[in-house]
């Protein structure tokens, strides 16, 4: 039912359609600077870099997304101007100050064998389905990563937080 492939190679512009699971999945830490989720949508589009998100696909929709570094390269970088355009001076201003040192902190002692799962996020109508799981379970068989890093998630998540880790769950198929 879902097909899973690098958001960079989907054959379509996925970033729009990243950005909005992004906003949606991420709205309750994003609020403060719109309640408008297409206005999320819109002023965090240009931070995803494609080539680090795997993306999984129904059809000609993005269904599921989860970013994957190994901490030379970021999966987000913030643009100022951006966020100022579409969420005005002050909060976009505010935004690039309190989510660029979030978002865009380097991974700690990198290394060819670790890397970091980040921005996993399934759009709503979506939820419950093994989607994440999908993901995060092709990084794990389609990376040459052997550690895999797992440093936030969402206390919303209940049925993220219940499984095992994916380095635990790695392990325990070996």
């Amino acid at each position: 039912m879902f097909t899973v492939r690098k958001a960079d190679q989907s054959g379509m512009d996925a970033r729009v359609q990243i950005s909005r699971i992004f906003a949606e999945g991420f709205s309750q830490w994003l609020g403060y600077f719109s309640k408008d989720q297409e206005r999320i949508a819109r002023a965090f589009a240009h931070m995803f870099n494609l080539d680090q998100f795997y993306v999984a696909v129904a059809g000609d929709k993005v269904v599921g997304m989860a970013a994957c570094t190994d901490g030379t390269s970021l999966s987000v970088k913030l643009n100022k101007k951006e966020l100022r355009e579409h969420l005005g001076f002050y909060k976009g201003s505010l935004a690039y100050m309190f989510l660029k040192k979030e978002f865009e902190t380097p991974l700690a002692n990198p290394s060819p064998v670790k890397c970091s799962i980040e921005f996993v996020g399934t759009a709503s109508e979506y939820r419950g389905q093994g989607v994440g799981s999908l993901i995060i379970g092709h990084i794990l068989e389609a990376t040459p990563y052997r550690e895999f890093l797992i440093e936030e998630v969402a206390d919303t998540n209940i049925p993220a937080m219940k499984q095992d880790s994916p380095k635990e769950s790695r392990k325990n198929r070996h």
